[in-house]
């Protein structure tokens, strides 16, 4: 596909949605016509593109006809109705919830780290989970210098990735316990405001959210390493954009860390910002409505032999949701090999 193309963005007024539509613009992708779609949408309901308005239409079989790509910001449930129903009218869908993710003949892609696995895919591509993209843009650069034998993280995720009812009620219960009044949880099973949770989706038998469980399986696919040992534990913070990972790498041979500012210095999409005797490195903060994932903090880990420890911090609803499935399209526009 090298002409311009006819794209719709189904779950077009949610919050990665939106970012999608605005990276599109951004990015000078090449649209023939976008189209945005939701389900249950309000009437005359709109949401900007450039400089115009976009009429939403409720998200139909109809709605995905005559399209090349669809870009999917959906939960799982909707994804899994309507995914096949865009494929099966010829376009390519990518889609950003996790229900194709872990399927043997999809795709789960970063292009920074495995463009190849796009190849010439006509069906669906799965876009990874926020931080789980983050994470292997970091080590990827680290197994192609001198390979990865264990990875522990802790991840610090911001409520956007929750969606906007989240945004909300951190802004609500922030203003309630400033004002000395009760809060309210709708959207997370304790206050948010001025608060951690440590718990992020369903948690299993085991112990283990769904999020975990995300970050590991999603990384050993993504990076073609099914037997790296993975260990994660995922929280929620009060914090509005960006995530943050608090990342131990154990490596299958000695890079110092001034080794490892080079190496992933050098590789794209990362950003190394990296001078902790001056205060210098990377925040939720400064991070959020960027495009790099930022890494900083690098340092032994004393505790293991060959250990790194650094910090990793990027928007989400951009690197993690938007601009990487944007990223894909891209890719097809390429074809195999461009």
């Amino acid at each position: 596909m090298k002409e311009p193309v006819r794209v719709g963005v189904a779950g077009a007024t949610g919050a990665v949605g939106l970012e999608m539509l605005s990276v599109l613009r951004e990015r000078a992708f090449p649209v023939e016509s976008v189209r945005a779609m939701a389900s249950g949408r309000g009437d005359a309901r709109t949401v900007p593109f450039g400089g115009q308005d976009l009429p939403v239409e409720e998200l139909t079989s109809d709605a995905l006809s005559r399209l090349d790509i669809v870009l999917f910001a959906t939960g799982a449930s909707v994804s899994r109705e309507f995914v096949p129903l865009a494929v099966a009218r010829g376009a390519v869908a990518i889609d950003n919830s996790r229900a194709f993710r872990m399927d043997d003949d999809v795709p789960l892609v970063v292009p920074e780290v495995n463009a190849e696995a796009v190849g010439g895919q006509t069906g669906i591509i799965a876009n990874p989970n926020c931080s789980t993209i983050q994470m292997v843009l970091a080590l990827k650069p680290l197994q192609d210098a001198v390979g990865i034998r264990r990875v522990v993280v802790s991840t610090y995720q911001s409520v956007s990735g929750t969606g906007t009812a989240a945004i909300d009620e951190l802004t609500d219960q922030s203003r309630c316990v400033l004002a000395g009044e009760p809060t309210i949880s709708r959207v997370y099973p304790h206050p948010i405001a001025f608060n951690c949770i440590p718990h992020i989706d369903t948690i299993d038998d085991d112990g283990n959210t769904r999020e975990e469980t995300k970050m590991v399986l999603e990384t050993r696919k993504i990076l073609d390493l099914p037997e790296l040992p993975v260990t994660a534990t995922c929280v929620r913070v009060p914090v509005f954009h960006s995530h943050a990972l608090a990342l131990c790498v154990e490596l299958e041979s000695g890079l110092s860390p001034e080794e490892a500012r080079l190496v992933l210095g050098r590789s794209p999409g990362i950003t190394v910002l990296d001078d902790a005797s001056e205060a210098v490195y990377p925040t939720q903060l400064s991070s959020s409505g960027t495009d790099d994932t930022w890494i900083g903090r690098i340092r032994r880990d004393e505790s293991v032999t060959n250990g790194l420890w650094m910090w990793v911090v990027a928007d989400n609803l951009r690197k993690g949701a938007a601009l990487n499935a944007v990223q894909i399209a891209e890719l097809l526009l390429d074809g195999p090999g461009g």
